[in-house]
């Protein structure tokens, strides 16, 4: 990664960072603890050892998932944010606010890889609204989500077009 300056947080904006310096290698992770912290097939993550992590509203709180790992998320709308180890710490890739511009270079925990994984690339795609017997709620979907960017003391972080 060559750009210095990010900025993310949870779902709801109780918890935003930002990260001063150079993002570390960014991964997956399959083994069954990622399963279960992200909810989902794996947890992608990115490590900030190098930089520096500033928690710039609200604080994680802690589940110690292991002798020697504790991860952290949002107590208020349980988004999963960070996980650290003694060797350093890794944030979410998807709680970035312009997470592509994260690609993950390697995968870890493969031994508990979900069989269907591979095959998510080969599944059919379609456009959110294309679901034509959901457009009508999905129309009217409002999100209570906090923005893509920074509203407080660090300026916006234009996503790329």
């Amino acid at each position: 990664m060559t750009d210095d300056r990010h900025a993310g947080g949870c779902q709801c904006g109780a918890v935003r960072f930002r990260v001063e310096g150079a993002l570390g290698d960014a991964s997956v992770c399959h083994c069954r603890m990622c399963q279960k912290a992200s909810g989902s097939f794996y947890m992608p993550l990115v490590s900030v050892r190098q930089a520096k992590l500033v928690w710039i509203r609200g604080q994680p709180k802690h589940f110690q998932s292991s002798n020697h790992v504790r991860r952290g998320f949002c107590a208020d709308c349980g988004t999963p944010l960070t996980y650290e180890a003694p060797d350093g710490a890794a944030l979410a890739i998807a709680t970035f606010d312009a997470p592509e511009g994260i690609a993950p270079v390697i995968q870890w925990g493969t031994e508990a890889k979900l069989p269907c994984v591979d095959g998510i690339r080969d599944l059919p795609e379609q456009d959110t609204m294309a679901d034509i017997t959901a457009a009508p709620f999905l129309s009217t979907l409002v999100s209570y989500q906090h923005p893509d960017h920074e509203t407080d003391d660090w300026p916006l972080l234009e996503r790329p077009q």
